[in-house]
């Protein structure tokens, strides 16, 4: 086992080993699964990351979901166990086993050649990484393989509508800057900002009829602090009279919360059916100025985890 400490002095010498930027895990017990933020070698390795989101689900059943943004990966990885049948060119990693304790999330990497080293010193050499354990290094044609040992997160994701009016403001851009000042403030990592089209012909849209869902990774004694934060700058900044913010804690977005966001993109929903809809998924509305915007915040979290389906407009 080493630090990343330990493996920065042993291997960053080394001109063919290429650090990941950073790698973030949180854990959702209820799903039983992890959600995996993996920012590839310098942030810059695209086709390293196209490579791994086409090889990791066919090399290992845990991987239930990978999508690319850049050169950062996201995966759903189900906690478990599995054994790999990787093969040169067909299938040249996969992950191996993920489990977590109170505090620790633990995840086994194993890949063929580059692969093979990319699942064990660049990844281990990432911030974010606690420590790592190597079983085989990899490079030419060897296998590689190892744990990563990764703080235990949670996922806190904030949807919000209705900040602007016909005459300034604009909410997709208040988020983010509440986001990222969160960031700075080291509350939590900001991981990803959605933009939600709402219902085009709603009569009481500003303009562009959006919605927009901020997720964050938090330290789990920090995620109460984080929301306060987020609520606090929300009620400072915002120009409208029907401002709403919602919370959701979990990783996974079931297919009835989705279904609420489909419609609300093709219809005017009511306030009853919104709460009705956060009360069934454990989701906190927040009313900051009005009502009205909750009915937006809530559908931006049915697409927080899908952001090109997010911005197209259902007829």
């Amino acid at each position: 086992m080493l630090t990343r400490k330990e493996l920065l002095a042993k291997y960053l010498d080394l001109k063919w080993v290429s650090p990941y930027k950073k790698i973030i895990a949180m854990a959702d017990r209820e799903a039983g699964v992890v959600e995996v933020h993996e920012f590839h070698a310098r942030s810059k390795c695209i086709g390293g990351a196209a490579w791994e989101i086409y090889h990791y689900p066919l090399g290992s059943n845990l991987v239930l979901k990978a999508r690319r943004e850049g050169a950062r990966n996201i995966f759903t990885i189900r906690i478990g166990e599995t054994k790999l049948n990787l093969e040169p060119g067909l299938r040249g990693a996969g992950i191996e086993s993920v489990d977590f304790t109170q505090d620790e999330i633990r995840i086994t990497y194993a890949g063929l050649a580059g692969g093979g080293i990319a699942a064990t010193v660049c990844r281990g050499l990432a911030e974010g990484v606690k420590g790592v354990e190597i079983f085989e290094r990899g490079g030419g044609s060897k296998l590689g393989k190892a744990t990563l040992v990764l703080p235990l997160l949670n996922k806190v994701t904030i949807g919000v509508d209705d900040t602007d009016t016909k005459e300034t403001g604009a909410t997709w851009g208040l988020v983010n800057e509440i986001a990222y000042d969160l960031e700075q403030n080291n509350l939590g990592d900001y991981i990803n900002h959605v933009i939600t089209q709402l219902y085009p012909k709603n009569p009481y849209k500003t303009t562009n009829c959006v919605s927009i869902a901020a997720s964050f990774a938090v330290r789990p004694d920090l995620a109460d602090d984080l929301v306060a934060e987020f609520e606090s700058s929300l009620r400072r900044f915002t120009l409208s009279d029907n401002t709403g913010m919602v919370i959701y804690r979990k990783c996974e977005v079931p297919a009835s919360l989705v279904d609420y966001g489909k419609r609300a993109k093709t219809m005017l929903l009511s306030l009853d059916e919104t709460k009705e809809v956060a009360k069934a998924h454990s989701i906190e509305l927040k009313k900051i100025t009005g009502e009205r915007g909750l009915i937006g915040a809530l559908a931006s979290i049915a697409y927080s985890n899908d952001p090109d389906e997010a911005v197209i407009v259902y007829d």
